[in-house]
């Protein structure tokens, strides 16, 4: 695949997506883009963002929420996906911050990674939110990337590998936010891929 033909095709995807919120977007600090994007697993985005502000409501720091108990925090997030598993992993994720990092995010991807409930598509997300060059690969990113040929491998870190090597840096960053937002504008299944076929044979 030509980076040249993927850029255009990347813009393509953009022109295709609605303007919309996503979990990691327009928070107030680096503690809520984190604790929300890592609640944004598997659950819509509306929701997360939903829930997340009751959360934040309550807990609106690091030291706040790691001296929480588990079952306040399960009846605020109880309708995401997973609920009992995320309260679990931020409360855990904020003592990590509070204990080893003064109550701040790390804006290192390996230290991330060493956070609870912290993977590799949560760093990136992360890091591409605060203005870093990273690309999150979720389902959406995976699904499309393959379907229009910029990757033909399945795992997320291989496809990662891919899309750096296809954009140029500056770009990085969009990647997720461009393929989500298409995804999630267009649901049907069938719509979706008669679109993504069209924008693969740009030229």
């Amino acid at each position: 695949m030509d980076s040249k033909r993927a850029l255009k095709q990347l813009h393509a995807f953009r022109k295709h997506g609605k303007e919309m919120r996503l979990a990691a977007e327009a928070w107030k600090n680096d503690y809520e883009i984190l604790i929300s994007t890592i609640m944004s697993a598997r659950t819509r985005d509306e929701i997360t963002i939903s829930f997340a502000e009751k959360l934040f409501r309550k807990y609106s720091s690091p030291k706040k929420l790691a001296n929480a108990n588990i079952k306040d925090v399960q009846k605020i997030i109880k309708q995401i996906n997973f609920y009992k598993n995320k309260s679990k992993n931020i409360i855990n994720c904020a003592k990590s911050l509070v204990s080893g990092h003064n109550g701040n995010v790390p804006h290192d991807f390996e230290k991330l990674i060493e956070l609870p409930g912290v993977g590799r598509k949560t760093a990136n997300v992360f890091l591409s939110e605060i203005g870093q060059d990273s690309i999150g690969v979720d389902t959406h990113v995976s699904y499309i990337s393959q379907k229009v040929g910029w990757t033909k491998n399945k795992a997320p870190e291989k496809i990662e590998q891919d899309l750096k090597s296809l954009f140029s840096q500056n770009h990085w960053r969009h990647v997720n936010s461009t393929l989500v937002r298409f995804g999630k504008t267009h649901t049907s299944k069938r719509q979706k891929d008669e679109l993504i076929k069209k924008i693969k044979n740009i030229k």
